[in-house]
């Protein structure tokens, strides 16, 4: 088990490139992430250890270089690297931004003392400069500080020198963020250091310029260019210098992958061959009859012929310049691939619309305006899909206005269309729900299909009608005369009318 126990920042040089603070207090209860936790006297091993930002691994910034242990708990300096991460951790516990110490120890022994865990034995794991310290008040006052025209000594020159970093020793800084462990908080407050005769602080150039830049680089994951935004954000004498937000959601009403006349059709992934293919049916079947004794059987010859289906082209193109590929979001691509194939999804289903309507039957029953005249309608449509088929009909393709008609219809106080339960019981109606069932169809809604007149709504047995379709394809070619890239997106389908009479459509004339 590991625990972290958040702990203030006392001081800070600049100048040596140092943090100190205490790191724990002995036998003071914080309340943590578990419940409350106390570290007993002496209870933790020491071992030079990396000091962490926000207990994250993937991002040291310095290391211990001395620690001493009192009656009260574990003080402990830490060297900065000289890295970006490390002058702006430098930098933000200067200006209280960062300023709170948390141990990360891995428990070895610990007690549970009505519901306070008691820590007896742990082990220094890392230490972390943290954001927020337990208890509020817990801040660096002043960061030590040299003035930038004051003369350094030799001996300070020789010091410096030798709390710099050996090969080996050097702290990298990387921008990947990783999930913390499970921390455990505790409190402690101490003095911090008496306010210098100067300090450093940083020196910021607001420029709309720069703020772009590193708002930029901000969102690649460069941590000085995030400090730069956070102080630059805090600015309030620089009228108009920040920006406005612009948010990545995309918001899209004019395009969709719904394809409902599709869905409600049998489907066959398309041969990998040809521009037509061939399937067979059987126009006459063998018989067999009642026979007398000793008379002769019935016998019919069995007759096939094929039907020819048409394999049919689907294709897209855009062309941008090379700079909108190289230089957009990565997500400007994806999302261009995406509305090619909600365009290849409209022009699929509106075709299939138009292959159905050409061999389809029509009901005698006329539907629309009342509950009784819809339940007509469906009736007569499964007894055609049976007879012309010998197989049931399972779905009804509707347009969005007769959808819009039939949720308003019932039945002796049933509604007609129950979205999400079972035919004859009451249902719930959900404008939400593109699919449901009508007198025990499955519905579904297309937007290739229009108004509540004539061929707004096919009752189909899916077996009579079926929809054949190749992969889709993207193609992206570079077009060297102007430096644009083409983007080509592109598929093959078939729609087979297996079974004519599997199929009726309404007829209100």
């Amino acid at each position: 088990m590991k625990v972290n126990m958040p702990m203030a920042v006392t001081a800070a040089d600049t100048i040596k490139r140092t943090i100190t603070g205490t790191i724990v207090t002995w036998n003071e209860q914080g309340n943590t992430s578990v419940g409350p936790t106390v570290f007993a006297a002496d209870s933790i091993e020491i071992k030079p250890v990396k000091l962490l930002l926000e207990h994250d691994r993937t991002r040291p910034i310095g290391k211990m270089v001395s620690h001493n242990v009192t009656s009260s708990g574990i003080e402990a300096t830490f060297k900065i690297a000289n890295t970006m991460a490390g002058e702006d951790a430098l930098v933000e516990a200067t200006e209280g931004l960062r300023d709170g110490f948390s141990v990360g120890a891995q428990i070895n022994e610990w007690t549970n003392n009505k519901g306070v865990m008691q820590i007896t034995s742990a082990t220094l794991d890392e230490v972390s400069l943290v954001t927020d310290p337990a208890i509020d008040s817990a801040r660096v006052a002043e960061v030590v500080a040299a003035s930038e025209n004051e003369e350094k000594k030799d001996s300070d020159l020789a010091t410096a020198d030798s709390d710099k970093p050996t090969e080996g020793e050097q702290v990298s800084d990387t921008t990947v963020q990783a999930p913390a462990e499970e921390t455990v908080e505790a409190a402690k407050v101490e003095a911090a250091a008496p306010r210098p005769a100067f300090f450093t602080a940083p020196r910021l150039e607001l420029t709309k310029a720069k703020y772009l830049e590193n708002s930029i680089r901000a969102a690649l994951g460069d941590d000085a260019a995030r400090a730069y935004v956070r102080a630059a954000d805090d600015t309030t004498d620089n009228a108009g210098f920040i920006p406005t937000t612009q948010s990545t959601t995309l918001i899209n009403g004019v395009a969709n992958g719904d394809r409902g006349f599709v869905d409600a059709l049998s489907r066959e992934t398309l041969a990998a061959q040809g521009m037509t293919f061939e399937l067979p049916r059987i126009n006459t079947a063998p018989t067999v009859a009642l026979t007398n004794e000793a008379a002769g059987p019935s016998e019919t010859d069995m007759a096939t012929a094929y039907i020819s289906v048409d394999v049919k082209k689907f294709a897209g193109q855009q062309t941008v310049s090379v700079e909108l590929i190289d230089r957009s979001s990565p997500a400007f691509f994806s999302e261009l691939v995406r509305q090619m194939e909600f365009a290849y999804s409209k022009a699929t289903d509106a075709y299939a619309v138009t292959r159905a309507s050409a061999t389809a039957t029509t009901s005698t029953a006329k539907a629309g305006a009342t509950a009784a005249n819809y339940l007509a309608f469906f009736a007569n449509a499964a007894k055609n899909c049976y007879t012309g088929s010998l197989g049931f009909a399972r779905n009804v393709a509707v347009s969005p206005d007769v959808w819009a008609e039939i949720m308003g219809l019932n039945d002796n106080g049933r509604p007609i269309y129950i979205a999400s339960n079972p035919e004859n019981a009451g249902g719930a109606l959900s404008p939400q729900a593109l699919r449901g069932n009508v007198a025990g169809l499955d519905l579904y809604v297309s937007r290739s299909l229009s108004g509540t007149g004539d061929g707004s709504i096919y009752v189909i047995n899916p077996d009579a009608l079926t929809f054949y379709e190749s992969a889709r394809l993207t193609l992206q070619t570079n077009v060297i005369a102007s430096g644009q890239i083409s983007v080509m997106y592109y598929g093959y389908a078939a729609v087979a009318p297996k079974l004519p009479g599997g199929y009726t459509s309404n007829d209100n004339a």
